[in-house]
């Protein structure tokens, strides 16, 4: 099992060693804490992407060595560079205004300053945040045939609401004006704003990424070599889906740390393990042995968003923020190890 993370664990090793260089350069004293920070968020990009290691490696069982390696390549960089570094950029600068380069210097020269803006942004970011994580959420436990249910008295009751159409973006919507009253006059229309787009992104990625399987699926019945016929197309899917995960984890960041360089390093740390995680799933095939991890996964990522739509109006601890959704997995996988142990004895 080591060598499936060893790369992790060295992508970990220099990560938190160039976090406490960073916080020593920025604030002498603070390495140490920022290290815990930048271990927390990947700890928390790891919870929250359990399932999408689950949803990659189902895909990866289909596809090709050569297409499974680029994944883990070029995925890799895409997910990095891409969502965990120029997205929390490119947020600050369309909420606060600014022309990106100004936002870049800003983020790595004057710490400060980008928190403040950070900070003037902070409710819109998390309520957008929010809707998306509530959405994907109700998603997973409305879904009409699943048959699978840990917390069984609760999650048979959510599943029980997939008879109402658009039910999850209704339930949505409803936590949205909850909150209106609690936020500022001056802010009320941008947060329900940046809310109704968190909802219309999800919609749009999750209908996407439907039709790129079906388009999978139907090109895979016309064609004789069906790997290379659905390796790019599959490749596609996967980084859309992943793109859909880390933003989870780039904005529920937000909640720990405004500091970009940390942030960064975190969700790389916790994208390797998933990478990892995933490859170690498709070689071993032991996602079934873990029953419940999947919805312990889910349950973090509904916790998630209700305490960032709580946080658009009171602070919330950072500890409470990086603790739950590991709480929600350990819980989850003991579950898991315990009903394995009984299905044996019988």
């Amino acid at each position: 099992m080591t060598h499936y993370f060893l790369g992790s664990y060295i992508v970990t090793i220099l990560g938190l060693t160039a976090a406490y260089l960073w916080g020593e350069h920025v604030h002498a004293g603070t390495g140490f804490a920022c290290v815990f920070i930048a271990f927390v968020l990947a700890v928390l990009e790891i919870s929250l992407s359990f399932d999408n290691a689950v949803v990659n490696a189902m895909k990866l069982e289909g596809m090709s060595e050569k297409w499974r390696h680029r994944f883990i390549t070029w995925g890799i960089l895409i997910a990095v560079f891409g969502m965990r570094f120029l997205f929390p950029l490119l947020v600050v600068s369309i909420f606060a205004k600014l022309n990106i380069l100004t936002v870049l210097n800003m983020a790595f020269n004057d710490v400060d300053k980008y928190a403040h803006y950070l900070e003037l942004t902070h409710a819109p970011i998390v309520t957008f945040g929010g809707a998306f994580l509530l959405m994907l959420f109700m998603d997973y436990f409305t879904e009409k045939d699943k048959n699978i249910h840990w917390l069984k008295p609760l999650e048979t009751r959510i599943q029980r609401l997939h008879k109402y159409r658009g039910i999850c973006t209704f339930v949505t919507l409803c936590c949205l004006f909850l909150i209106m009253p609690k936020i500022l006059p001056v802010m009320r229309q941008t947060v329900f704003l940046s809310g109704l787009s968190g909802i219309v992104m999800y919609l749009c990625i999750d209908g996407l990424a439907e039709w790129l399987e079906r388009r999978q699926e139907e090109r895979a019945k016309l064609c004789a070599d069906t790997v290379k016929c659905s390796g790019l197309v599959g490749f596609l899917y996967l980084e859309l889906i992943d793109a859909s995960f880390s933003l989870d984890g780039v904005l529920g960041a937000f909640a720990l740390s405004k500091d970009i360089l940390i942030i960064t390093i975190g969700l790389f740390i916790g994208a390797m393990f998933v990478r990892s995680l995933t490859i170690m799933l498709v070689e071993k095939k032991t996602l079934a042995q873990y029953l419940y991890l999947e919805h312990g996964a889910h349950w973090a990522i509904g916790t998630l968003a209700v305490l960032m739509f709580v946080s658009t109006f009171h602070e919330v601890p950072e500890v409470v923020t990086g603790s739950l959704g590991l709480i929600f997995i350990v819980s989850a996988l003991v579950s898991s190890i315990l009903y394995n142990k009984n299905k044996g004895q019988e």
